[in-house]
């Protein structure tokens, strides 16, 4: 059995988190924590697996019973409650990114390190069956030579909590990048390179704030954390638009991202497409791929189930600290996708190419 905290009661642990880890048997909720303390009532309303409910998640790190937590806060907060999480002996699992910044998130994999504690991260998409699949059928040499990446997520009009964390730099690290992108890139580079990893070589990026200049007369018909807004008192410093291109060890990855923009909002342009010389695939986020074959010119749909990917990445989680194996979403196999994510960001205010080496 595994006694656990939940720090952070917002979207992603009602939504994402607590309904997984409510159908582990082997998992004990000894606490829900927010500073909130109404968010952790209502969870414990709708979890009741959910035992306690505090505000401060000090009380949980001073319990001896607690072997795990889980840091499921806005951005800025993962690297603190992360630190004292594994300074006081608790393996933890925190939500994407790692981090506002790479440097930061180095300091989190030295620190569980020295604590010898599991620090997993929650880039989900790596349990998705269809990454899943797609890197083993990369890695059997299905694609022939994987070559190029088209990569796209991009939405009509959709930034989040406008004014409010999302696109405050200072409290998220960036915007649509460090919101969505990590989670593409990172399914791109675990594709490309499984556990072996993929090594960034060089990157260009531009990125843009131009839909919600003015707040106030920034037009939508549906917002994601709408509550969290604040369009009179806020702050909207952040890329609503990124476009760039990325050279790695495998393969080369141009990509754009959009919040919003002002194009059909019925085309789905949240897609990955790769590109071999046997073969390629798209893959639609969230959701199946197609393969075309170069031999056949066919077009091949392969008949799969998706399973719970944040089911999946939770039981991992526990079974990573009772093994003692790094599995795919521990620190160690993230990094370079924080330092991808770091790069670009680095690359759009200089304008020019940032050699990810040097």
């Amino acid at each position: 059995m595994k006694t656990i905290a939940i720090i952070g009661c917002g979207r992603i642990a009602n939504g994402a988190h607590l309904p997984a880890l409510s159908k582990l048997d082997d998992v004990r909720i000894k606490y829900a924590c927010d500073i909130l303390l109404h968010k952790a009532e209502a969870a414990k309303e709708k979890f009741p697996k959910i035992e306690n409910v505090i505000e401060d998640y000090h009380v949980a790190l001073a319990d001896p019973e607690v072997e795990a937590v889980f840091v499921l806060t806005p951005n800025y907060m993962h690297y603190v409650i992360t630190m004292d999480s594994l300074r006081a002996g608790k393996n933890v699992f925190c939500e994407k990114p790692i981090t506002v910044n790479y440097a930061l998130s180095c300091e989190m994999k030295e620190e569980a390190d020295k604590q010898g504690k599991m620090l997993n991260i929650g880039v989900c998409n790596r349990y998705h069956q269809s990454v899943e699949l797609l890197e083993q059928l990369n890695r059997e040499g299905r694609f022939g030579n994987i070559y190029h990446v088209v990569c796209s997520f991009r939405a009509h009009r959709s930034i989040p909590g406008l004014g409010g964390a999302f696109t405050t730099k200072s409290q998220s690290g960036g915007g649509v990048l460090i919101d969505w992108g990590v989670h593409y890139l990172d399914l791109i580079l675990y594709i490309l390179g499984g556990l072996d990893g993929v090594k960034l070589e060089n990157v260009t990026a531009d990125a843009y704030c131009e839909m919600a200049k003015d707040m106030k007369a920034y037009k939508y018909k549906s917002m994601w954390a709408e509550d969290t807004k604040d369009v009179e008192n806020g702050t909207n410093d952040v890329d609503d638009f990124i476009s760039g291109y990325v050279r790695t060890n495998k393969a080369s990855i141009s990509f754009n991202g959009a919040w919003a923009e002002n194009i059909n909002p019925e085309t789905k342009e949240t897609y990955i497409d790769f590109l071999g010389d046997k073969a390629g695939a798209r893959l639609m986020y969230g959701g199946k791929f197609e393969i075309y074959d170069g031999e056949t010119l066919e077009t091949i749909k392969p008949e799969y189930d998706i399973p719970n990917m944040y089911l999946k990445e939770d039981a991992a989680f526990f079974e990573s600290i009772d093994s003692g194996v790094k599995n795919r979403n521990n620190i160690d196999n993230i990094l370079e996708s924080m330092k991808l994510l770091d790069r670009l960001y680095e690359s759009a205010k200089i304008s020019r190419e940032i050699d990810c080496n040097a």
